[in-house]
Protein backbone atom coordinates (compact mmCIF):
# COMPACT_ATOMS: atom_id res chain seq x y z
CA UNK A 1 0.00 0.00 0.00
CA UNK A 2 1.48 3.24 -0.99
CA UNK A 3 1.63 6.18 1.68
CA UNK A 4 -1.29 7.94 0.07
CA UNK A 5 -3.68 5.21 0.37
CA UNK A 6 -2.56 5.17 3.95
CA UNK A 7 -2.73 8.59 4.67
CA UNK A 8 -6.28 8.27 2.40
CA UNK A 9 -7.73 5.25 4.79
CA UNK A 10 -6.52 7.20 8.16
CA UNK A 11 -8.31 10.45 6.85
CA UNK A 12 -11.80 8.18 5.96
CA UNK A 13 -11.12 6.24 9.30
CA UNK A 14 -10.97 9.58 11.12
CA UNK A 15 -13.93 11.13 9.55
CA UNK A 16 -15.61 8.02 9.93
CA UNK A 17 -15.42 8.58 13.92
CA UNK A 18 -16.79 11.96 14.57
CA UNK A 19 -20.22 12.19 15.96
CA UNK A 20 -22.39 15.01 15.13
CA UNK A 21 -22.74 15.54 19.19
CA UNK A 22 -20.08 17.07 21.66
CA UNK A 23 -18.41 14.17 23.06
CA UNK A 24 -16.25 14.63 26.07
CA UNK A 25 -12.90 12.69 27.32
CA UNK A 26 -14.15 10.03 29.88
CA UNK A 27 -12.05 11.61 32.76
CA UNK A 28 -12.39 13.88 35.76
CA UNK A 29 -9.29 15.29 37.33
CA UNK A 30 -7.29 13.31 34.88
CA UNK A 31 -8.45 10.00 36.19
CA UNK A 32 -10.48 7.59 34.82
CA UNK A 33 -14.80 8.48 35.70
CA UNK A 34 -16.79 6.28 33.04
CA UNK A 35 -16.03 2.08 32.16
CA UNK A 36 -17.65 -0.22 29.79
CA UNK A 37 -18.37 -3.84 30.87
CA UNK A 38 -18.31 -5.88 27.60
CA UNK A 39 -17.98 -9.86 27.80
CA UNK A 40 -17.42 -9.04 31.73
CA UNK A 41 -14.01 -6.90 31.02
CA UNK A 42 -14.49 -3.78 32.19
CA UNK A 43 -12.27 -1.48 29.90
CA UNK A 44 -12.12 2.16 30.52
CA UNK A 45 -13.33 4.40 28.55
CA UNK A 46 -11.48 7.07 26.25
CA UNK A 47 -14.44 9.35 25.51
CA UNK A 48 -18.49 9.38 25.77
CA UNK A 49 -20.93 11.56 24.36
CA UNK A 50 -24.92 10.46 24.60
CA UNK A 51 -24.63 8.90 20.87
CA UNK A 52 -21.70 6.43 22.18
CA UNK A 53 -18.38 5.67 23.49
CA UNK A 54 -14.59 5.09 22.47
CA UNK A 55 -12.23 2.27 23.96
CA UNK A 56 -8.73 1.27 23.81
CA UNK A 57 -8.48 -1.31 21.40
CA UNK A 58 -5.48 -3.06 19.86
CA UNK A 59 -7.33 -5.09 17.57
CA UNK A 60 -10.79 -4.06 15.50
CA UNK A 61 -13.80 -4.71 16.92
CA UNK A 62 -16.31 -7.02 14.59
CA UNK A 63 -17.53 -3.42 12.93
CA UNK A 64 -21.39 -3.87 12.94
CA UNK A 65 -21.46 -6.66 15.00
CA UNK A 66 -23.94 -5.66 18.12
CA UNK A 67 -23.13 -6.18 21.63
CA UNK A 68 -24.17 -5.94 25.21
CA UNK A 69 -22.85 -3.37 27.80
CA UNK A 70 -23.18 -1.90 31.08
CA UNK A 71 -21.34 1.70 31.99
CA UNK A 72 -20.16 2.62 34.76
CA UNK A 73 -19.20 6.31 36.14
CA UNK A 74 -17.13 6.84 38.96
CA UNK A 75 -18.78 6.86 42.64
CA UNK A 76 -22.21 6.41 41.47
CA UNK A 77 -23.78 2.29 42.48
CA UNK A 78 -26.63 2.84 39.57
CA UNK A 79 -25.20 1.20 36.20
CA UNK A 80 -26.38 2.06 32.52
CA UNK A 81 -27.59 -0.90 30.67
CA UNK A 82 -27.77 -1.45 26.99
CA UNK A 83 -27.40 -2.65 23.56
CA UNK A 84 -24.33 -1.21 20.84
CA UNK A 85 -21.99 -1.69 17.58
CA UNK A 86 -18.75 -1.08 16.97
CA UNK A 87 -18.58 1.67 13.78
CA UNK A 88 -14.47 1.94 13.39
CA UNK A 89 -11.57 1.09 14.23
CA UNK A 90 -8.73 4.02 14.00
CA UNK A 91 -5.11 1.64 14.42
CA UNK A 92 -2.61 4.68 15.10
CA UNK A 93 -4.71 5.62 18.15
CA UNK A 94 -5.57 1.72 18.89
CA UNK A 95 -9.09 2.90 19.26
CA UNK A 96 -12.83 1.66 18.65
CA UNK A 97 -15.93 3.66 18.06
CA UNK A 98 -18.71 2.64 19.34
CA UNK A 99 -22.25 3.86 18.94
CA UNK A 100 -25.45 3.21 21.30
CA UNK A 101 -28.10 0.73 19.59
CA UNK A 102 -30.42 1.14 22.95
CA UNK A 103 -30.11 2.30 26.28
CA UNK A 104 -32.19 0.47 29.19
CA UNK A 105 -34.55 1.79 31.95
CA UNK A 106 -34.29 5.59 31.36
CA UNK A 107 -30.30 5.04 30.62
CA UNK A 108 -30.59 7.90 28.40
CA UNK A 109 -31.89 10.40 30.69
CA UNK A 110 -29.30 9.12 33.19
CA UNK A 111 -26.51 9.16 30.97
CA UNK A 112 -27.14 12.97 29.93
CA UNK A 113 -27.31 13.54 33.94
CA UNK A 114 -23.79 11.75 34.02
CA UNK A 115 -22.26 13.46 30.95
CA UNK A 116 -23.96 17.05 32.95
CA UNK A 117 -21.80 16.08 35.83
CA UNK A 118 -18.72 15.64 34.01
CA UNK A 119 -19.18 18.98 32.23
CA UNK A 120 -19.58 20.74 35.81
CA UNK A 121 -16.66 19.18 37.06
CA UNK A 122 -13.85 19.90 34.46
CA UNK A 123 -14.96 23.10 33.56
CA UNK A 124 -12.43 25.76 33.83
CA UNK A 125 -15.42 28.61 35.10
CA UNK A 126 -18.33 28.30 36.83
CA UNK A 127 -21.25 27.03 34.67
CA UNK A 128 -24.89 26.34 35.70
CA UNK A 129 -26.28 22.49 35.31
CA UNK A 130 -28.38 24.48 32.64
CA UNK A 131 -25.39 25.76 30.89
CA UNK A 132 -23.68 21.79 31.40
CA UNK A 133 -26.75 20.50 29.75
CA UNK A 134 -26.65 22.56 26.56
CA UNK A 135 -23.26 21.63 26.24
CA UNK A 136 -23.56 17.78 26.00
CA UNK A 137 -26.92 17.89 23.96
CA UNK A 138 -25.61 20.71 21.50
CA UNK A 139 -23.34 19.62 18.46
CA UNK A 140 -19.62 18.69 18.38
CA UNK A 141 -17.17 21.56 18.99
CA UNK A 142 -13.86 19.48 17.68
Amino acid sequence: MSARDAQSQTTAADSAERRRIQRFLALCRGEPWFWVVIDGERIPLHDISIEGFAIAADAPLPAGAAFDFELHRQGVPERIHGRAEAVNHIAPALRAGCRFLALEDGGTERLREWLTALVIMNASVRISAQEAAAIVAGPSLI
